[in-house]
């Protein structure tokens, strides 16, 4: 269907940024300035000029400027397109094929600086506009392949290939920040020792560290870093291992590969079920039927309790039993042998000197394979078959790494001088993790009346047991 022919005066400026061969780093402002340029030299009047922000050649993401320029030459705003190069304005023959289907009804004129006019109303000239945007495809493809290539050749030697600089490391990848090394240790130590990552995100806010981009942390942000296996000199590509990298790992591998299991825990997500909001909830136990204790409110401006979770053998002040457990724990640990009771150093773990041999094998054993069968030294169905059992042999190695690791969630209570103070500062979840280490807390049913002294808590009816 023919339309009526727009003014052919009247052009559309159209710019984008790119980092393809032809665009050559050439920004927007440049590219409106040289399109300026040739519209003075057509005598053309520019009405309007559209942009996007679109660094990939071929991503195939929408581009809101180029389509709403589409849609105002289907309504004949203009007659004429101006442009850097025709890649500027298309990134697939598909792209080309619908402005093709837009501008030639309309008799619709494109001018670029650097490839010339456009005639897309004959055969030949819709025909040279085919041929330049295979060519360009043809180049980004072929770009694309050498950049692959590339960065295939820095993993293998175990480099770093690119991308925005990662925490802990400068703009190289490879030179460690001190300081941001030191707050991966941090951080996952206190995850070890039962922190919560939001907890841990707050804290790094408070003190006015920033991520690697400069914004403030927030929870996936820092389980998303924690959880990088450069963290432990280990290189990724593609989404996977990749074997030892050039740089030294802010942490050693089993700590990372425990770090690893306790974040990828499922249960750490926080629900409406699982979020723990007590010191106690799920931790004491019912003296009487040994289920767990939960907590339970009696109504808006009334005191929460503690409540058996299964047949509510006993009911306590929660509040108060909380105060009890905490004052008992921080008195305990005043006493000569509290270093030697809570300290409980891991003995007959698993022998990780084994599993790191095992994992080097393995891996060692993949490159072997992959080069084996790249050479044609083996076939597909005998390089699938040693393969698997390669991978089966690296995973249980792996599996053994990822529970070496415990840290004692007491260890930083234990020498702190002030231990008041150091409690005070803990988050929920680690004050929660160093009740399960070191005590079992029994709640027995409160005898009425009142106590000695005055008071109504029965301390009597609270049986702690320490952990040895």
């Amino acid at each position: 269907m023919r339309h009526e022919p727009a003014d052919p005066q009247l052009a559309a400026i159209y710019c984008r940024m790119s980092e393809d061969r032809e665009g050559g780093g050439l920004g927007v402002d440049r590219q409106r300035e040289d399109c300026e340029q040739l519209a003075q030299q057509l005598g053309l009047t520019v009405v309007r000029v559209y942009t996007d922000n679109d660094l990939s050649a071929y991503s195939g993401k929408p581009r809101p400027g180029y389509q709403q320029m589409l849609e105002d030459l289907r309504a004949g705003a203009y007659g004429t397109v101006i442009a850097w190069h025709t890649d500027r304005l298309h990134r697939s023959p598909r792209e080309l094929e619908e402005y093709i289907d837009v501008c030639e009804p309309r008799s619709v004129q494109t001018r670029t600086v650097k490839a010339g006019a456009l005639d897309l109303t004959t055969a030949t000239g819709r025909m040279i506009a085919r041929q330049l945007g295979v060519q360009a495809r043809y180049e980004v493809e072929r770009m694309v392949e050498r950049q692959r290539r590339a960065r295939d050749q820095k993993v293998q030697r175990g480099e770093w290939s690119g991308g925005p600089r990662p925490y802990g490391w400068e703009k190289n990848g490879t030179t460690p920040i001190p300081e941001e090394i030191e707050v991966i240790r941090e951080a996952a130590e206190a995850v070890l020792a039962g922190g919560s990552i939001r907890a841990l995100a707050a804290d790094l806010n408070a003190r006015g560290l920033l991520t690697s981009q400069g914004v403030r942390w927030d929870g996936g942000t820092l389980s998303r870093m924690l959880r990088r296996p450069r963290n432990a000199g280990i290189i990724q590509h593609r989404g996977e291992e990749a074997g030892p990298a050039e740089w030294e790992g802010a942490i050693d591998e089993p700590t990372w590969r425990s770090l690893r299991a306790i974040l990828d825990d499922p249960s750490r997500i926080p629900t409406a079920s699982n979020v723990r909001k007590y010191l106690g909830s799920g931790l004491y136990l019912c003296g009487v039927c040994g289920e767990g204790l939960t907590s339970h409110s009696k109504g808006a401006g009334l005191p929460s309790q503690y409540k058996c979770r299964k047949n509510a053998c006993v009911v306590r002040g929660l509040e108060l039993l909380d105060k009890w457990v905490v004052w008992s724990l921080l008195v305990r640990m005043e006493e000569s042998d509290a270093v030697d009771v809570f300290a409980r150093p891991e003995t007959g773990g698993p022998d990780l000197k084994a599993a790191q041999a095992a994992l080097t094998k393995a891996r060692e054993q993949l490159d072997q394979l992959a080069a084996a069968f790249g050479a044609g030294e083996i076939d597909m169905q005998e390089w699938r078959i040693a393969r698997e059992g390669a991978k089966a042999k690296k995973a249980a190695a792996e599996a053994v790494l990822s529970t070496a690791v415990r840290v004692n969630p007491m260890a930083e209570l234990l020498a702190a001088e002030d231990k008041s103070a150091a409690w005070s500062m803990w988050d929920l979840a680690r004050q929660r993790a160093a009740i399960d280490w070191a005590m079992t807390v029994r709640v027995l049913p409160s005898k009425g009346g009142r106590r000695k002294g005055g008071g109504y808590w029965d301390s009597d009816a609270v049986a702690i047991d320490w952990k040895k």
